[in-house]
């Protein structure tokens, strides 16, 4: 008797299955590539050549980890980070301390990314400032409505796209004037030189490893796979490595561009330290096109990572203090001291930079909770972090810690 023929579905090629499982790690990314990211990378590479380089390569890597790490808390407990902790404090007042901590890395957050939009605004199509950064806000309205209402895969769709246009902006100008393969090798060694050197270092740590892209992982990642459609948690965590490492190495190497490119071109050059003198450099000197594509990419990350941020500052407050506001007002909330910034003229950059520095000592109050929570089998069961994985945490959560602590003192006493 002949072997009836295979159907068409009846088993879907695994490669294709990872690859339609994108999406949650790829919406975290974009945190990486906020316009704080943009300030204090071309900073550094202006300021400093390419001797930061090594800052933004390990604080990639520990990216990689800890991103991981938010995403298979969300898969594994159906829960995110802030539920998980709201549930774990024993007292309201607790809750209240920690989630004012986070609101403050919030506020920071949609700091850098309301100013880079309007920034951006203003280089294009010399918008106010003030003007500018209430666009911004209206658009990431915008997009959390789609969000809200269409479900994660719709605000995925969107969010990537805006992903694609901060890719080509910022990888361009790289292509057309590519940097010294000596610089970049010599950048690759840890040292600093000096306090501002210290101060920038950390400064693109915070732009890298940001406390909301922790938190606001293990979100998206619940909703994503609040239905899993028949697939193990094994299944759905291989696919959540790959969506991480497709991630972190975009955020990665666009980082890498961005330092790179005020390396190998603004380096020495007056002024170029900010957001508006580094664009007005790179149209001088590699011609209005390099410019352009800068302020597109730095407008796609302002819009982008603040819709995120966002989305994440609803959800840290949804998880710490069991409620939620109107979306409005949420947005309020974080869009009102960048709006105050703008209007009283305080310089842009300088803000950035801050902002970034501000988002570095919050990193431990949310890594910290998530290496512990990821290594306790009664959260996790049989998907506990390995021995070696909870050891990286810990070694990570101690470094940036540390560092931290250091940059204070440094400012402190004025080293």
């Amino acid at each position: 008797m002949p072997r009836a023929p295979r159907t068409r579905h009846a088993r879907r090629p695994r490669g294709n299955l990872g690859l339609l499982l994108l999406g949650p790690a790829l919406v975290a990314g974009v945190a990486y590539l906020d316009p704080g990211n943009v300030a204090a990378n071309v900073t550094a590479g202006a300021r400093y050549g390419y001797l930061l380089i090594w800052v933004v390569v390990c604080a990639n890597l520990v990216a990689w980890l800890i991103q991981y790490l938010s995403a298979k808390l969300g898969v594994v407990t159906g829960k995110s980070l802030p539920e998980l902790l709201g549930e774990r404090f024993g007292s309201r007042a607790g809750r209240i301390a920690y989630w004012m901590q986070a609101e403050g890395v919030a506020i920071a957050t949609d700091l850098a990314e309301v100013i880079g939009g309007a920034v951006a605004l203003w280089l294009l199509f010399d918008v106010p400032l003030l003007v500018g950064g209430l666009i911004t806000g209206a658009v990431s309205m915008v997009l959390l409505t789609v969000q809200s209402r269409r479900g994660p895969r719709a605000f995925e769709f969107v969010i990537i796209g805006l992903l694609a246009v901060i890719v080509l902006g910022f990888i361009w100008g790289v292509v057309v004037a590519p940097p010294d393969p000596a610089g970049v090798v010599g950048g690759l060694v840890p040292r600093f030189e000096g306090t501002d050197s210290v101060l920038l270092a950390v400064s693109v740590l915070g732009a890298t490893i940001m406390p909301h892209a922790i938190y606001a992982h293990s979100s998206l990642a619940r909703d994503r796979f609040r239905d899993r459609g028949g697939l193990t948690t094994v299944r759905l965590l291989r696919a959540t490595r790959l969506d991480v490492s497709v991630a972190m190495l975009i955020a990665g190497g666009v980082n890498l561009a961005m330092m790179l490119l005020a390396a190998a071109n603004l380096a020495g050059v007056e002024g170029t330290d900010t957001l508006e003198g580094a664009h007005a450099a790179l149209g001088e000197a590699l011609g209005p096109v390099v410019a352009t594509m800068f302020a597109i990419g730095l407008l796609a990350s302002g819009l982008a990572s603040t819709s995120v941020g966002a989305y994440a500052g609803a959800e840290i407050m949804q998880g710490l203090l069991h409620m939620r506001i109107p979306l409005l007002t949420r947005r309020l909330v974080t869009l009102v001291p960048a709006l105050i910034i703008l209007g009283f003229g305080i310089d842009p950059t300088l803000a950035l930079v801050l902002s970034q520095v501000v988002l570095s000592f919050g990193i431990p109050f949310a890594l910290i909770p998530l290496v512990r929570l990821t290594a306790d089998r009664s959260v996790m069961g049989e998907h506990v972090n390995g021995r070696w994985t909870t050891v990286a945490g810990v070694a990570a959560a101690v470094a940036l810690s540390a560092l931290n602590a250091v940059l204070l003192w440094l400012v402190i006493t004025g080293a």
